[in-house]
């Protein structure tokens, strides 16, 4: 089968539109600012989330009305920052990371933006620190944002449910991958790994779920949003 990869310059209106919602519903933001800015200055990949998906993290938290989050991939902490702001005063956000480098600069980012006292980074391989979170009885978490090495993408969201409660909400990111994800025979772990969640989380009868295809000024990709719908 030939898979079609698409190009995100076949569309030059992808950032136009970017642009225009942008200068609709987003205001200028020093702290967000200033976050990818100190990201891009160490160095770190230009892989965070677009500012109008992060703005749709912070509502899906503010809707259901988030006390705790947690979030498996901080980079720099751009994602957290907006996941953050949703959470009332006394809310928890915890953040996982495998790279010690990424999580000083997440670290950083969070405390210039006024939020150090409510989130917290933890470093360390994800699938190891799942289960510390379970036996912390850290949970359940109102929300979940998964947006780390696709290859485990199956493994979090199996702790992503582990760890909710029904009505949770688990919303995993860079599920389209330029259409990628339609090669049922591909060698590439990204791919399998994003294939293997769609299955899971289809046959799952713990949880609803549907994604959405999203281009714009980071290509064509998508968003899974799954819900929780019985207690895990």
């Amino acid at each position: 089968m030939t898979i079609k990869i698409w190009d995100r310059t076949q569309d030059a209106n992808w950032d136009a539109i970017d642009e225009y919602i942008a200068g609709n519903f987003l205001k200028d933001d020093p702290a967000l600012e200033a976050a990818l800015e100190a990201s891009k200055k160490a160095g770190l990949p230009p892989i965070h989330v677009a500012p109008l998906q992060g703005k749709l993290l912070m509502l899906l938290a503010m809707a259901i009305g988030a006390r705790k989050i947690l979030e498996i991939g901080t980079l720099g902490g751009y994602s957290t920052i907006w996941l953050a702001r949703a959470l009332p005063e006394d809310g928890r956000l915890i953040t996982l990371d495998a790279n010690a480098d990424y999580a000083e600069v997440a670290r950083a980012n969070i405390t210039i933006a006024g939020l150090a006292g409510r989130v917290e980074v933890r470093v360390g391989n994800a699938l190891e620190t799942l289960p510390q979170l379970e036996t912390e009885s850290a949970g359940p978490f109102d929300l979940v944002f998964i947006d780390a090495d696709k290859p485990s993408t199956p493994q979090y969201y199996d702790w992503a449910v582990r760890l909710s409660r029904r009505g949770s909400l688990i919303v995993v990111d860079n599920v389209v991958r330029e259409g990628a994800i339609l090669a049922a025979q591909s060698d590439n772990p990204h791919v399998r790994g994003l294939r293997e969640f769609y299955a899971r989380a289809g046959a799952d009868p713990r949880v609803s779920a549907t994604a959405l295809q999203t281009v714009g000024n980071k290509g064509h990709d998508g968003l899974a949003i799954v819900l929780v719908i019985s207690e895990p």
